[in-house]
């Protein structure tokens, strides 16, 4: 939890989260995160997505208010004239963005109310859209991994305007709870004493499920008692099932869907192979290593930051399925070494990736990028700002009641 203090009388500041998507996925997760752990005294937070999903309903289970609002990628008149009447009627004090549709909405909305906006860019580079966002909306702009840090200001973005916040994990549940009997392992009948590598991620090409089963295949060649499993969900489920039908990997690769319960997942793996072709700060990655596993993974993005190359676990080239195989079996085959590079791998989350830590540094930027001057935060401001002649404050709809 953060440890942001309030200021006596201060009004909580009033976030507008928009949320370019809502399917099951890291920046929704990331979201998640941010919303459960913004202290309530200090943060009064409004959700907005484009459409109805399991997303809206954890956000309302937070007690947090949702608007759902159409982000086409080039977006709407409508949606920017609604959302500038709630940002208005409501007394926004900062939009906080989340993918391309969400940054040019928000940054649009800021632009005609006078509302600081921060983009959050989850991926490994900005789009050039976001680029145009920023510089004709004058938006900020914050990356969760240096690559996309440097990135974004060899694009040209202000270095005054970039900032560099790491994702985070949640040491307290994602940590190491070794179980070899658990529900994964029943599901599929997995032995107690087989190996099991994981993938956990989005069936999507950026992720590289395929990479992941051929690699598996040729590790399974040399290592028969090798256990694979995938969980997540995609468009490339059909796909990989055929593939998996097609090599005849069904004895020994299991597709396990989509699941609440990650942390007791890990704890039933040996390791976790991350074989994205395109990565920021995986949320994935850095869980594997809270709950003390060894991760294998692709030398894209932010993933160097994350897995020390031969302390706590193995890089390689995106695509490589012969490094990525040989690094699985050379743990495997040394339960010493796969036991130590989980205990180094647990031991960095611990120092360097804290959630709690986190969400701190993105609370304290919020406050300081809003647009209260300090000297006005222990005086309440209306909750009305002149707003721009093409908006109406008639839109009775979007005057309900505060969460």
């Amino acid at each position: 939890m953060s440890t942001l203090a309030p200021t006596p009388l201060q009004r909580r500041l009033h976030v507008l989260e928009v949320v370019g998507n809502a399917i099951v996925g890291g920046m929704e997760t990331y979201v998640i995160r941010l919303c459960e752990r913004l202290p309530r005294d200090r943060f009064q937070i409004t959700v907005m997505c484009p459409y109805e999903s399991f997303f809206s309903e954890r956000m309302r289970s937070l007690g947090l208010e949702v608007l759902v609002m159409p982000m086409p990628d080039e977006t709407s008149w409508s949606s920017i004239s609604t959302t500038c009447a709630f940002v208005e009627a409501r007394g926004v004090d900062i939009i906080h963005c989340h993918l391309t549709n969400a940054h040019l909405l928000g940054g649009l909305v800021g632009k005609l109310t006078g509302t600081p906006v921060l983009f959050t860019n989850h991926g490994r580079q900005l789009m050039p859209p976001d680029v145009e966002a920023h510089r004709l909306t004058g938006t900020h702009v914050s990356t969760v991994c240096r690559y996309t840090e440097l990135h974004a200001l060899a694009l040209g973005v202000k270095p005054a305007s970039v900032h560099l916040i790491p994702n985070g994990v949640d040491i307290d549940i994602f940590k190491p709870q070794p179980r070899r009997d658990g529900p994964l392992r029943q599901a599929f009948g997995i032995a107690p004493d087989a190996p099991v590598a994981g993938f956990i991620g989005r069936l999507s090409w950026e992720k590289g499920p395929e990479t992941f089963l051929r690699a598996m295949l040729l590790a399974h060649q040399v290592r028969p008692a090798l256990r694979a499993v995938m969980v997540g969900d995609g468009p490339m489920r059909g796909q990989l099932e055929d593939f998996i039908r097609n090599f005849q990997m069904q004895d020994f690769v299991h597709l396990a869907g989509l699941r609440d319960d990650i942390p007791a997942v890990l704890n039933e793996l040996d390791l976790v192979v991350s074989t994205s072709h395109s990565e920021a700060m995986p949320l994935a990655v850095m869980e594997a290593m809270g709950s003390g596993l060894p991760v294998v993974g692709t030398r894209v993005g932010g993933v160097p930051d994350l897995i020390q190359h031969g302390i706590t676990g193995y890089l390689a080239a995106p695509g490589d399925i012969d490094g990525l195989a040989q690094s699985v079996r050379t743990l495997l085959d040394e339960p010493t070494l796969l036991r130590s590079f989980g205990e180094r791998a647990r031991a960095l989350a611990v120092q360097r990736f804290s959630l709690a830590d986190s969400v701190k540094a993105t609370g304290d930027l919020l406050v300081r990028l809003s647009r209260r001057t300090p000297a006005a935060n222990d005086v309440v401001r209306p909750a009305l700002v002149k707003a721009p002649r093409s908006v109406s404050r008639s839109n009775g709809a979007l005057a309900g009641k505060s969460s």
